[in-house]
């Protein structure tokens, strides 16, 4: 950095005062943004699967030309500026995330950077709680809809996501899992490692894909990005595309990370946030992380934020939910979390099946005690929940017990 933008002088280095930092940061943006050659830009939004759609794009349209996205999931009035400041004459594309807290702010960010191409993944929970109810986020979401300069593409398996098509007269490309759908997938397999394998079907021709990213989720983040650079305009080999996506890696943290310890013990560490529908995609994946080996599965979950009146209901559902997959053991994480326990004993598990503990600390202790090798751990709740913190406890070497007395033999 060569100066500070400030409300106040700051001693000792160059300063550009201004009434409002955050206001004059994303003027900046804007008119940096939107200079000469502006890059082809995909703006992706949906209620889960963001940040990992944009991981996904960026890889692939990297494979394109110097591609501009941003780290992690800087995606509101803060995050998306900064990284529009980073493009530089040289990038040729933009994957950018589009998040909403409410009706107005995606509208808002579009008159930041507006999409070519808009992307919708999903209307689910989250954040239901804020929003009003489901309807208020589709009218939200469609907000990038309403801004696409290009195309747009949208989930013909998601009704709310499909009817935004009424709200803009651009070119609609459409991804899903039905015969109707533009970009579609067939022959969808999961290996025992919970990573899918399926046909790309589109107009432009088709393609097997094999995916590195876990989770049968994942197919519809791959058809979406497959469907974005279709439509965009930014190649029509789809044989090139399904290579891209087959190569594609996880790049974000906390998503779906999977890594396996020395004695075999795999920690799926997807802590960074959950809600109904993230929960259920990834507790499947667990469950199908345990074929084939007989692993033990153990689900450490902890509770799903800004769900509103839906709060109990959601938490109890997916504890049911949990024992319907027959995994091996659950271990519910904080007072929050505990209609996730009542729902699992309500649906018949009981005694050690289902634990409630109180806090991070003390499913820290439960799990060094019980986690054996070979067992495949899922570690997963809202940010507010922490649970990263127990992902990264499993991940750490053992300590060494005392010596015995008398030395080793």
């Amino acid at each position: 950095a060569v100066a500070v933008l400030a409300a106040r002088p700051v001693d000792g280095v160059p300063c550009l005062v201004v009434p409002d930092p955050l206001a004059a940061l994303q003027a900046l943006a804007r008119g940096a943004y939107a200079r000469s050659p502006e890059p082809l830009t995909v703006g992706v939004t949906g209620s889960s699967g963001k940040t990992s759609t944009k991981d996904l794009l960026a890889q692939v349209l990297g494979g394109f030309g110097p591609t501009l996205a941003p780290q992690g999931s800087f995606n509101n009035e803060l995050g998306l500026p900064l990284t529009a400041l980073r493009r530089t004459e040289e990038t040729r594309f933009a994957a950018l995330e589009y998040s909403a807290r409410g009706v107005g702010h995606i509208a808002f960010l579009c008159g930041l950077v507006a999409p070519h191409v808009a992307v919708v993944l999903n209307v689910g929970s989250a954040h239901v709680g804020e929003f009003g109810g489901r309807p208020r986020i589709a009218l939200a979401k469609g907000e990038l809809v309403e801004a696409a300069r290009t195309a747009v593409v949208l989930n013909a398996d998601d009704p709310l996501v499909l009817a935004m098509r009424e709200r803009t007269d651009r070119p609609v490309t459409t991804f899903g899992t039905g015969a109707d759908a533009d970009v579609r997938a067939s022959d969808v397999d999961l290996d025992d490692s919970g990573r899918a394998g399926f046909r790309l079907e589109t107009a432009w021709g088709s393609a097997d894909v094999r995916l590195q990213v876990h989770g049968e989720h994942q197919v519809s983040n791959a058809l979406a990005t497959a469907a974005a650079v279709l439509a965009g305009g930014v190649t029509t080999d789809v044989a090139r595309v399904a290579e891209l996506l087959s190569g594609a890696t996880a790049q974000s943290r906390w998503r779906m990370e999977v890594v396996e310890r020395p004695d075999g013990v795999t920690v799926v560490n997807d802590a960074y946030n959950a809600n109904p529908e993230s929960m259920r995609a990834a507790l499947k994946t667990l469950a199908v992380m345990s074929r084939g080996k007989a692993r033990r599965t153990i689900a450490v979950l902890g509770h799903m934020a800004e769900l509103g009146a839906d709060t109990r209901d959601a938490h109890m559902d997916l504890g049911r939910f949990a024992v319907r997959l027959d995994l091996g053991q659950l271990v519910v994480v904080g007072p929050l979390a505990g209609g996730i326990h009542a729902g699992a004993v309500l649906e018949g598990s009981w005694g050690d099946e289902s634990v409630h503990v109180p806090d991070v600390e003390t499913a820290v202790e439960l799990l060094r005690r019980e986690v054996a090798p070979g067992d495949v751990v899922l570690v997963k709740a809202s940010r507010s929940a922490g649970l990263e913190r127990v992902a990264a406890a499993l991940l750490e070497p053992p300590v060494p017990g005392p010596a015995p007395v008398g030395g080793a033999p």
